[in-house]
């Protein structure tokens, strides 16, 4: 069975940094567009960020262009979330995400094939 496994999250101060994981287990997911999206307190789910198979095509919300970095390493089937710069308005739980669809395609979307458990991540004023 394919699981996201999701991991990187803590309490940071803002300004400061954090780098998520997202480890592939059950099969191999180097042909997916993988991502990830933020859960705040009370609200639905929020697109961040997202990477196609080869890693070649990045996208991201506007509001962390230029602060946040997503790559991923096939080889270890694993994407990444350098965040930099944090806001408090970056806190929540923030969810890996893998698709068959482009990645390009994926803002304005909630459905997806797999999601991951999710990591908390808290920026502290």
């Amino acid at each position: 069975q394919e699981q996201l496994l999701e991991s990187g999250g803590g309490l940071v101060q803002a300004g400061g940094s954090l780098r998520l994981s997202c480890a592939a287990s059950g099969r191999t997911l180097s042909s997916y567009s993988m991502g990830w999206f933020r859960q705040d307190p009370g609200k639905a789910r929020g697109y961040v960020a997202a990477i196609n198979w080869s890693g070649d095509s990045t996208h991201y919300a506007d509001a962390v262009k230029g602060r946040f970095t997503i790559s991923r390493d096939n080889a270890k089937n694993t994407v990444y979330l350098q965040m930099n710069s944090l806001k408090p308005e970056d806190t929540g739980v923030y969810y890996c995400v893998a698709d068959w669809r482009d990645a390009a395609s994926w803002y304005g979307k909630n459905e997806f094939e797999y999601w991951g458990q999710g990591t908390q991540v808290t920026v502290s004023s």
